[in-house]
């Protein structure tokens, strides 16, 4: 077993201590291939239920703080992050993204760079669309609606909710290898892909309040 997998099976009794989940589109993520999934960003709890629910192995862009520490030092690469700087996509992150889908692997992007917060999808770093495009590989859109409510930037506890999580069906754009034309096509992408967030992540899907007052935390969950 892989760091990966013994860190999902660790994880995977906490996501779902911390929230009731609404799981819906696993069978869109690719079941061979390189493939980018592309998700909303509403909690720190998102890379940790995204990795858990996907199928298939996510090698994730993250921001290059969260690997300083003795710990975190050790954890991170071991869980498939790839480190960036924040707000935008460094050369180095890019041939590391692009040498892993190569290898058939997939790779896992949020494009608005940060937690949102207010629960809405807020405008996406370009230099992260420009990536999507020149990598030019199936791109799964993956919708979380109710993390925020769980756990909001802002919050340092957990409050016991409902998470909806849908991957969407993948759609392609052509590789673009030049940067004129990437540039070009950039609005209509961003629109495109924020289009399909706003849907799969809508919070209208979910029949039940955010939060679930009567749903206390396991003890082992409760914030110090």
């Amino acid at each position: 077993m892989s760091w990966y997998e013994a860190f999902r099976v660790v994880l995977t009794p906490f996501v779902h201590a911390a929230a009731r989940l609404d799981v819906v589109g696993r069978e869109n993520i690719p079941s061979s291939g390189p493939f980018i999934l592309v998700a909303n960003h509403q909690s720190y709890l998102d890379p940790i239920i995204v990795q858990v629910l996907c199928p298939r192995p996510l090698h994730t862009l993250a921001k290059s703080t969260q690997f300083t520490g003795k710990f975190m030092g050790w954890v991170m690469p071991r869980t498939n992050a790839i480190p960036t700087r924040r707000y935008r996509i460094e050369p180095q992150a890019v041939r590391v993204v692009l040498r892993r889908l190569a290898e058939g692997k997939g790779v896992g992007v949020y494009p608005e760079g940060e937690r949102s917060w207010d629960a809405e999808i807020q405008p996406f770093r370009r230099g992260t669309i420009r990536l999507l495009l020149k990598a030019g590989v199936p791109v799964v859109p993956c919708g979380l609606a109710g993390a925020y409510d769980v756990w909001p930037r802002w919050s340092k506890k957990l409050r016991r909710g409902r998470i909806r999580v849908e991957f969407g069906k993948p759609f392609q754009w052509p590789t673009m290898h030049d940067r004129a034309e990437r540039n070009a096509f950039l609005p209509e992408a961003a629109r495109q892909l924020r289009e399909t967030l706003v849907a799969l992540s809508s919070w209208e899907l979910l029949d039940l309040p955010a939060t679930d007052p009567a749903g206390a935390l396991p003890s082992w969950l409760e914030p110090s």
